[in-house]
């Protein structure tokens, strides 16, 4: 990969195919890996610490997180706890509240009391930052994801509440805020102008990752060649 130009803003690759995992191991400008139960699903994992300990086996000096799927406090610390003895990189993520809409604040702070780092998940509100803010203060370390890319698909400008939940997590300089679900790679130029730490890309986003400040007059070339040429392909006549 070129360089990007990026100020703070690190690249997450999201996604839970095994082999490009692996492949994507192997670019320096990757700088985490993510994954959750809807991706394992999609991607037809069965075996889910099977699958785990297989990627740990070559992803050992980055980050990566993997998400408990109890809905219940104690069940989700039995699971987190076991998540984080697979290995020192792993982030244990926790959902922001159980399936019946009840915080898991609780949970999180007392994985982040006992050693363990913690990627609180599917935020999107302030108020839901704030209080994951407090339940991580004082840990070892962690993330706060808020699903920026699902906000905007509301139709709200997700930048606002970005700023806002770096303005929170500022007093907090051990923890990372994530930009989560992009659609598009304007959103990686917006976590970075913003100071955003982390955004999590999947493999076809990643895929458009070479266009970043591409020249527009070059580009338009480009796509003035494709259409004529896949039209010649074709055997398109009038």
């Amino acid at each position: 990969m070129t360089d990007l130009g990026l100020k703070t803003v690190k690249i997450f690759a999201d996604g839970a195919d095994l082999e490009a995992i692996l492949e994507l191991a192997g670019r320096p400008d990757i700088a985490g890996f993510t994954t959750n139960p809807t991706l394992m699903r999609q991607s037809g994992v069965t075996d889910y610490e099977g699958f785990a300990r297989k990627l740990l086996e070559h992803v050992t000096d980055r980050p990566i997180s993997f998400e408990v799927f109890a809905d219940s406090d104690d069940e989700m610390l039995r699971q987190a706890r076991l998540i984080a003895s697979w290995g020192s990189n792993v982030y244990v993520k926790i959902p922001v509240t159980d399936t019946r809409g009840t915080s898991t604040a609780a949970v999180v702070r007392e994985l982040s009391a006992s050693g363990v780092h913690v990627n609180v998940t599917a935020l999107m509100t302030e108020p839901q930052v704030e209080v994951a803010t407090a339940a991580l203060a004082r840990g070892p370390g962690g993330v706060i994801s808020v699903f920026a890319g699902r906000v905007a698909d509301t139709g709200r400008d997700p930048v606002p509440l970005m700023r806002a939940a770096l303005e929170t997590m500022a007093p907090c300089p051990e923890l990372e805020l994530l930009w989560a679900s992009p659609r598009e790679i304007l959103n990686v130029r917006q976590a970075d102008d913003l100071g955003v730490h982390i955004i999590t890309l999947t493999r076809d986003v990643l895929k458009k990752l070479e266009s970043l400040g591409k020249d527009l007059d070059a580009f338009s070339l480009e796509t003035v060649r494709m259409f004529h040429n896949d039209a010649a392909a074709a055997g398109f006549f009038l």
